[in-house]
This record gives structure tokens, sequence and C-alpha cells, in this order.
């Protein structure tokens, strides 16, 4: 069997193409994404693709980063070539490729457990070439493919469907959330200051080299970053992000609660409300609202505290309400949050009972 890896060379890319590059972050276990690739000229994919020449059959796998997924080439990818970060498997004519492609899932962590590199870990070939592979007659391969095919395609249906029923959940917590935002007869629209007290003032960094480790949380941005031995706050309050990424790519809520005893440095804007009703419904308004045009700073988003109050909040008078509302949002949240958990497990289970799979048929 020939063992390969991907070009050596940095990419020169074109803006489109019918060639293309692929790196580690285009195989998936099982299939190609081509959601993201390089592509080349004529001219350096002929260069580039004199090291990999991939072909119909040929078997993926990542090496370099995230180590051990694998797929193989159907043909139907048209003119593929790879980064270095991809080794490419050639099977002789004894081997089934899909029976090496499941053999490689079965070694998925040894494959981990043996990489190199302190920044970024990777494989040599060498180390490839070393992997012993002992297989049946090829009408064996066969037989052994076919089962985990139709075991693995059973197991993906009962991923999909905890995916599918999570993001409808999602969908309809989105759905809800802007329509109870939406201004309705009555409400009016007011600014932070008008409805909380701004407390940014008491906050305190510590950089990291000069906090003493205890069992106070320690705030950020995003939420917890550490745990210290002393607090500056003892109450129920609410936090938004002052700054970093988060504000723009909304990975994480941009506001959060915090209660008791914790510290916040100068990364969360810390606001108190005289009702945690109105605290609870401003909370939800941060988490469905767009803050682009609030946000300043292009390497290190910024929402200053003078933008965050000018901020307008459509909230209606009545505190009964904004119960209703919140008791709402809280029931289809709670429902999104036990169905991650689910969607969590379901994959675990999965990816578990795959792994027992591959062993019954590999060890």
């Amino acid at each position: 069997m020939k063992i390969t890896d991907g070009s050596h060379n940095p990419p020169k890319g074109v803006e489109k193409s019918n060639n293309y590059m692929l790196s580690s972050q285009n195989v998936q276990n099982g299939y190609l994404d081509m959601t993201s690739v390089r592509y080349l000229s004529d001219e350096n994919f002929r260069i580039e693709n004199q090291r990999t020449q991939a072909k119909k059959g040929d078997v993926l796998l990542t090496i370099v980063g995230t180590i051990g997924r694998t797929c193989v080439l159907d043909g139907t990818e048209g003119n593929i070539t790879f980064q270095r970060s991809v080794a490419i498997l050639k099977p002789s004519e004894e081997i089934n490729s899909r029976f090496l492609m499941f053999f490689l899932l079965s070694q998925n962590s040894n494959l981990n457990s043996t990489a190199q590199g302190a920044a970024q870990k990777g494989i040599y070939l060498k180390q490839l070439g070393n992997i012993e592979l002992h297989y049946p007659p090829l009408s064996e391969q066969h037989s052994i493919v076919s089962r985990l095919d139709a075991v693995f395609a059973n197991i993906d249906a009962l991923k999909a469907n905890a995916e599918k029923q999570l993001g409808e959940a999602r969908q309809l917590f989105q759905a809800e959330l802007t329509e109870c935002m939406r201004p309705k007869e009555g409400w009016e629209e007011k600014t932070l200051p008008d409805i909380s007290e701004n407390l940014d003032s008491v906050r305190k960094p510590v950089t990291k080299g000069k906090r003493t480790a205890g069992i106070y949380p320690y705030y950020g941005a995003s939420g917890i970053v550490d745990y210290v031995d002393d607090y500056l706050f003892d109450e129920d309050l609410l936090c938004i992000s002052e700054d970093g990424a988060n504000l723009l790519m909304r990975t994480y809520p941009i506001a959060f609660p915090i209660s008791g005893k914790v510290w916040v440095n100068n990364h969360a804007h810390v606001l108190r409300f005289n009702s945690m009703t109105t605290q609870k419904y401003v909370e939800y308004y941060f988490s469905g609202m767009k803050l682009d045009e609030y946000i300043t700073g292009a390497a290190q988003p910024k929402l200053t505290q003078k933008a965050m109050n000018s901020i307008i909040v459509n909230l209606p008078s009545s505190l009964e309400i904004q119960h209703q509302i919140v008791s709402r949002l809280d029931a289809l949240s709670a429902r999104v949050k036990q169905l991650e958990e689910v969607q969590r497990k379901t994959m675990e289970e999965c990816d578990a009972l795959k792994q027992a799979m591959l062993r019954e048929v590999f060890e």
C-alpha cells in the first residue's frame, strides 16, 4: 500500500476554478466537506497533484491538527489535491477501500496518542506505515463493510434525529423570542439608565499572575474565567459583554446573570435592577437583538457604556406582562437545554457504539 501526504508548498490560490485544494478541515468521517476550499489554476494544480495523484478508491486520513478523520474518494469530487495535513492511502487490490477506512476509524485513539508536536499535533507518514493491518480475503472484507455500513447508517439516523429535534426547538425559541419582544400597544421605550443602575465603577481587573486562587467566581466578558479568593459583588445582577469577538459572533450569551459573591473584571458591564423580572426580561431582550450598530472597533469589538446606554429597550409597562413573557421564554429555553443534553448524550452514545462495533471487528 502506498502512503503519501499532500503538498508541502504554500498553496497559490486563485479566485475560482474547477481545481480544488483541500485541507484536513474538508475531510470528515465518511465524506468530504466541500463548503470551504482553495481553488488552483490549471498549472498549479498540475504541479501540486504530482505528489498526491488522488483518484477513486483512495483513502484520506487527517494527520495534522484534528487527527484521525477518514473517508474514501468516490471519484465524483472533481479535480482535487491536498495540503500536507491530509494523508492519502492507496490500498492494493487485496484491500477494500472502505475496509481500510473502517480500520483507520478503529485506530483513532491510537493515532491521537502517538501524535507529536507542541503547538499542533501531527502524525508522520512513517508512523502510519508501521501500523499493522491484518485483513481477511476480499469476500469477507466486503461482508464486514456491508455490515458496518448498515449499522453506521442506523446510528447516524439516530444522531440526525436528535439534531433535527434540537434545531426545531431552537427555531421555535427564536421565533417566540422575536414575537415576544416585538413592541405592542402600551409598551414604553426605555434605556438601561431608566430601568437599572450601572455598577461598572465597582469592577476591577486583576491580571492572571496576580490572582490568588479561591472559591469565588471571577467573571469576564462571556462568563466565568477563573476562581479567586475575594469578591466585589454579593447580589443578583446582570452582566453585559463589553468587548470581544463574541459581541458579533454570539457564540456565548452576551447578557448573563450573576448571583452571590463574585468578582467581575472590566470586560463586562454590571447592572442592578429593582425587579428580577425586569432583569430577566432585559437578558432575553439582549439575546434577541443585533448589536452591530452599537459596536466599535475592528480588531477588538467593543460595546462602550455610552453606546450601551443609548440602546432602546421596548418594555411592557406592567410587571405582570413582563413576567408572562419571561415565564414563556423560560419554559422554551428549558426545553432547548433539555434537548441539548439529549443531543449531547446521543452523540456520545452513538460514537461509543461505533467504536464498540469497530473493536469487535478489528480487535
